[in-house]
């Protein structure tokens, strides 16, 4: 059946289906009362038994010579490795670990919302092992089965740092909501560190992406197309119609569509790496500034100057933006007479905002450390004029206003001590 039929099949669901009561779970007591048990088989899917209940397992094997977009698996080792080579601190770094701890996870589940009324259908995760991907999924016949589900997961689960996609904020609280359910029949869940890509993305390519989901992130970053995807929204529908039919045919794409989202956050890991650690020779003069802020917004100075530097010295588009970001990372060093030269180049050459920035700096520099009043304020002329022209009226707008005149107020009583000032002249 096509996915255009599959999907009109589903209409009915459309305006009912999540909201209502999940359709009681059909008890089998073996093997050959489940249900189209040899479709499932022919799916590398097995029953799982456990305490009288029963769920599916389904386990797929890559060679680590499979290519996933732009990258082979075998490239996430060598990004494991380049962590373990790094001194650089970041909330990424994998040094520490071996390319087997990371373990790459998603959920599927019966609505988008929060709380106990929304029920985990697929748990899948995939990792390194020997020479290969292994990658399972753990699949919820019907509601009445949790605890075989979530002791088919947790039964070897010795994870010591998940990979998500916002799993930090959807699937982990929602994995852990659900445990509290059948936690006295299970085992407790692990304890780890937590690697959320969602974050990642949206620092490094929200200039060039306007939502980031990750099947966008896929085809504008990673070089990934699907092809006759089920959308995320229509899974919650597709599981409700397996519940009632019992027939997987539907429900298999929705596997399928978790199966590659898995794949795509060690491709997506792969490539933040090779980003963040400049191996990749295709990455953008925008994409090294972003990686400068980042690393200059972990404090991680020396790692931001050798990445603004290298912005600064190549003719890009980002060389201003650079100029002006390595200024303030001088300034952090108090390295005066290297960040000096760069304000004033970023405050004739840069964007309005940049120009404004660095006349402020540098009207700090004459005041605070030179003692040059007339050149402090002429620089505060400049910026008040420029705040002019930018034609904004927000809150910080207002605040840039009321925190300039004080400072052209004080810089003239301290030009012109005994003589009365107004900062609007």
């Amino acid at each position: 059946m096509s996915l255009k039929n599959k999907l009109n099949r589903l209409k009915p669901h459309i305006k009912s289906g999540i909201g209502r009561k999940m359709p009681e779970a059909v008890k089998q007591g073996t093997e050959h009362g489940i249900p189209f048990l040899e479709i499932w088989e022919r799916e590398n899917t097995v029953p799982f038994y456990f305490d009288g209940q029963y769920c599916f397992v389904r386990e797929i094997i890559y060679p680590l010579d499979h290519r996933h977009g732009h990258y082979h698996f075998h490239d996430f080792l060598e990004a494991v490795s380049l962590w373990n080579s790094e001194s650089v601190s970041h909330p990424l770094s994998s040094a520490g670990h071996c390319a087997e701890d990371l373990v790459f996870f998603d959920t599927e589940t019966t609505g988008l919302g929060g709380g106990a009324g929304n029920t985990i259908f697929l748990l899948g995760h995939a990792s390194v092992r020997g020479d290969s991907i292994q990658l399972k999924q753990h699949i919820l016949p019907g509601p009445g089965e949790e605890v075989a589900l979530y002791q088919s997961f947790l039964q070897n689960a010795d994870y010591k740092t998940l990979v998500t996609y916002n799993g930090k904020a959807f699937d982990w609280p929602q994995v852990k909501t659900r445990h509290t359910l059948v936690r006295d029949h299970v085992p407790q869940l692990p304890a780890f560190g937590h690697f959320d890509l969602y974050h990642a993305a949206r620092r490094m390519w929200k200039h060039k992406i306007e939502r980031i989901k990750l099947s966008i992130v896929e085809e504008e970053v990673l070089g990934l197309k699907r092809k006759d995807d089920i959308p995320g929204f229509l899974a919650p529908m597709i599981y409700f119609d397996f519940l009632e039919r019992k027939n997987p045919e539907g429900l298999l794409g929705v596997i399928k569509h978790n199966e590659m989202d898995i794949l795509s956050l060690i491709t997506l890991y792969t490539h933040l790496t090779f980003q963040l650690l400049g191996m990749d020779s295709s990455q953008s003069s925008r994409e090294v500034f972003e990686v400068g802020r980042w690393y200059s917004y972990l404090g991680e100075s020396g790692k931001a100057r050798e990445t603004f530097s290298g912005l600064a010295e190549s003719g890009n588009d980002q060389e201003i933006e650079a100029k002006h970001a390595l200024a303030f990372e001088f300034k952090r060093n108090k390295e005066w007479e290297k960040a000096i030269p760069l304000w004033k180049e970023s405050a004739e050459r840069g964007s309005l905002q940049i120009r404004k920035e660095a006349c402020i700096e540098l009207a700090k520099h004459f005041e605070h450390r030179e003692k040059n009043f007339k050149s402090a304020l002429d620089y505060c002329m400049r910026a008040r004029d420029l705040h002019g022209d930018s034609g904004g009226n927000t809150k910080k707008d207002g605040r840039f206003s009321e925190m300039l005149s004080k400072r052209i107020a004080r810089i003239s009583r301290k030009a012109f001590p005994g003589k009365a000032h107004n900062s609007a002249e």
